[in-house]
């Protein structure tokens, strides 16, 4: 990642320290770990069910927006990134029709929120 390149973007006064993420997102990533993990040996989800298509697809966004982002400096496209990874995970929300959807809130909460912040780079920038 280009730190530099970073630093020096106009950024809402709701971003949050960096130390911030270095935190949230292993939590967030060992969440998605386990809603896979229970969806996969879930009764209500035999082989690839539709809530694990859509998780699945938001998944590889989620590992595509920092290569969008920090590598190739592509701030709309991340920003299209999010929006898509917001209604993915929604719709996964929607589909999973037991408990486990309420692993994915927090992970909902968070990629909204990065989805405010993104758009505040493209916007401000």
């Amino acid at each position: 990642m280009n730190k530099n390149w970073y630093d020096k973007l106009n950024k809402s006064n709701l971003t949050p320290p960096s130390w911030v993420f270095g935190v949230v997102w292993p939590l967030l990533y060992t969440s998605l770990v386990i809603y896979f993990l229970l969806m996969s040996f879930s009764p209500n989800c035999i082989g690839v069910c539709d809530p694990l298509k859509f998780f699945l697809a938001q998944t590889v966004l989620n590992l595509i927006w920092p290569i969008a982002f920090f590598r190739l400096r592509e701030i709309g496209m991340s920003f299209v990134i999010l929006i898509l990874m917001d209604i993915l995970t929604l719709v996964t929300i929607y589909l999973t029709q037991n408990q486990y959807k309420y692993i994915l809130y927090p992970y909902m909460i968070w990629i909204s929120f990065a989805t405010y912040l993104s758009g505040y780079i493209l916007f401000k920038n």
